[in-house]
């Protein structure tokens, strides 16, 4: 009997194998075939390719038993190639993981039953749980909405604690894999046990045993960063997207895609709820609900009303009589009344390294990537020059070609390190830590700073982005934002809505049990529109005004956008490419296409990029089209084409 067998490499259609050894395989099962002279774990798929095509069918050699997929899984194995233009192939590879997973040997996830804290719910929050209860197990999407501070994640562990108790499985997708180890702690707290977690970081046998034991069934609780999605889980009953708004969701290496959409596809075919937990939604989200799409269900106030902190606002064009010195007087006056009560004080940045670029005082030269068409960000604990696209490092001892001696740098703009720096001049008695992925490398690491953080064994924090994604420091109740200018901009159509939500997160960081917090803005620019609509404190007029503003341009969510990126060693033959790209593709008539034109960063990692936009009515299913004209061009080996289904990043 003919079998479709898809294995995990860049084919978009299952292969033909025959089964007649073997006992009636149904749909799911796994099976060990040859491809070439290699060997693959494979699964039995849904319907056999049709081709004309005349080949010799290869036997199926094995069984993989005690292993299975589900049905839902392949459908959505499926949904996600055809909307996100990626080989099923490779989408099965990334639910497949590696081959050492399929060995007979049983491996039990060990869970430590500990004793649980109590927690009690406010009316506030007994009122969105009985909301969530009365959509019942089926599916539906339901925005969780609440100021920082509200307590959402305790409204979906008591929905996950009844999914669990009902025997079903639950996903908790988080948007970094830092903030895996403080919710480990708090899931500890209030379940008893530790949930699985799961993410690129853990080591090949963790993974092999959490594998394992959800496909069976066994491990009820995940908890995730974008690659947990892809858990072959045998009875899931439940999602929740912590930090829906978060942009690290998307997927951008590899095959792209959106975690929180795909979460929502993958809810819809299991037809169970999904849940997106946020202060601020994303305008996609923020629309759905006012059409009715999604549900809502709002916390209003702090979890034992706390107040949300003040804002203050300090114009550095009013005092700047110091070059290089970032921090102002009278941020340093303020700073000071919260270190004498023994409060932390965080101020953020979002740079790495010391000085995001260089130029030479006598001969004009800066300090770029030769691989990349950007500059080298200097970072002093390793003191060497770096690319954050390529990983490229460089000395900065460059000859200088007027003095014939070495460069003399002038260092511009602050990053977190030279942030450190001043503060360790201001403080010198004061412990102070940077958190940014620089620093924190290591799982060990990160543990150990968090618990001195909770336990106030360090004063100030010096901190990137990932700080304001889901921390609680109980003892944080004064922020600095260094440079509101600057900090989380891009290539970006959504920067203000990133902007917003950014803040809004960073500031719900601060005065979670205290009635007296602060933010402060240092700012060269005080009537800046983005600054104002953080300090209204209204992303609800915000998300309105931009919903009119994207309405007006013709912007998503009300078309879809897709990007082509053609990246190759030779920028003329990239222009090329996607020139006969864009002829094959005009014959699509409802399809807008903007370009070629090269990418802002044009050059990462010795690679040329050419981009193509394409633009499309929301309503309309445009990539199995695009599909199939893609597969008929016949485009050179030497280019790489990268496909961006709803683009976030145009760099």
């Amino acid at each position: 009997m003919k079998v479709p067998v898809l294995i995990p490499r860049v084919f978009n259609y299952p292969l033909t194998y025959n089964s007649n050894s073997l006992k009636s395989l149904k749909q799911g099962d796994l099976v060990q075939v040859k491809i070439g002279k290699s060997s693959e774990i494979g699964v039995v798929w849904d319907k056999i390719q049709i081709t004309k095509r005349k080949f010799k069918i290869k036997n199926i050699e094995n069984i993989v038993k005690k292993f299975k997929f589900n049905k839902n899984l392949i459908k959505f194995i499926n949904w996600f190639s055809l909307y996100n233009l990626a080989p099923k192939g490779m989408v099965l590879k990334m639910c497949l993981g590696d081959k050492s997973f399929f060995s007979n040997k049983k491996e039990t996830f060990k869970n430590v039953i500990r004793k649980k804290n109590n927690f009690i719910l406010n009316e506030e929050q007994k009122k969105c749980l009985k909301e969530l209860n009365s959509l019942g197990n089926k599916f539906s999407t339901t925005l969780l909405q609440g100021i920082t501070g509200s307590g959402k994640t305790i409204v979906y562990f008591e929905k996950i604690k009844e999914n669990i108790s009902k025997g079903k499985q639950s996903l908790v997708l988080l948007p970094e894999i830092f903030l895996t180890n403080q919710f480990n702690k708090r899931f500890e707290d209030y379940f008893g046990f530790k949930p699985a977690i799961w993410h690129s970081k853990i080591t090949k046998k963790n993974k092999r045993i959490i594998w394992k034991n959800i496909i069976n069934g066994e491990i009820k609780l995940v908890v995730g960063a974008r690659s947990s999605l892809f858990l072959p889980f045998k009875n899931l009953g439940l999602i929740v997207v912590d930090e829906e708004h978060d942009s690290s969701y998307k997927q951008d290496e590899g095959i792209r895609y959106n975690a929180r959409d795909m979460a929502i596809s993958r809810a819809s075919i299991e037809n169970i709820p999904v849940l997106l937990s946020t202060s601020i939604p994303s305008l996609e989200t923020f629309n759905n609900v006012k059409n009715k799409k999604y549900n809502l269900t709002k916390l209003k106030k702090r979890y034992k009303n706390f107040s949300l902190p003040q804002a203050e606002v300090i114009d550095l064009k009013l005092d700047r009589k110091k070059k290089n010195i970032w921090i102002d007087p009278k941020t340093i006056t303020l700073v000071k009344k919260y270190l004498e009560k023994k409060d932390q004080v965080l101020f953020f940045l979002n740079r790495r390294g010391y000085a995001p670029f260089m130029i030479c005082k006598a001969c004009g030269s800066k300090l770029d990537c030769p691989n990349c068409s950007i500059f080298l960000t200097f970072h002093k604990h390793i003191n060497k020059a770096m690319c954050h696209h390529c990983g490229y490092k460089s000395s900065v001892n460059s000859k200088c070609i007027k003095t014939d001696q070495s460069c003399d740098y002038q260092m511009y703009g602050p990053g977190v390190e030279k942030i450190y720096a001043e503060l360790k001049q201001i403080f010198p008695e004061k412990k102070i830590k940077i958190l940014s992925s620089d620093f924190l490398s290591k799982k060990k690491e990160t543990k150990n700073v968090l618990t001195d953080i909770e336990n106030n064994k360090i004063d100030i924090l010096v901190g990137t982005q990932l700080i304001s994604k889901g921390f609680n420091f109980p003892n944080l109740n004064c922020i600095v934002v260094v440079d509101a200018d600057f900090s989380g901009m891009g290539f970006d159509l959504r920067s203000t809505e990133k902007n917003i939500q950014l803040y809004n997160q960073l500031s719900g960081r601060a005065g979670r049990f205290s009635k007296d917090s602060l933010v402060i803005y240092q700012t060269f620019n005080s009537s800046d529109e983005t600054l104002k609509n953080i300090l209204e404190n209204d992303p609800t007029k915000f998300l309105e005004d931009e919903i009119i503003l994207r309405r007006e341009k013709n912007l998503p969510p009300f078309t879809r956008l897709i990007a082509l990126i053609i990246s190759s060693k030779s920028e003329t033959e990239g222009v090329f490419e996607a020139q006969k790209i864009k002829k094959n593709l005009s014959a699509l008539k409802y399809l807008e296409i903007m370009g070629p034109v090269s990418s802002p960063i044009f050059k990462i990692k010795n690679n040329y990029r050419t981009r193509l936009l394409l633009r499309s009515k929301n309503n309309l299913f445009v990539q199995k089209h695009i599909a199939k004209i893609l597969k008929k061009i016949n485009l050179s080996k030497k280019i790489k084409l990268i496909v961006d289904v709803d683009p976030l990043n145009f760099s």
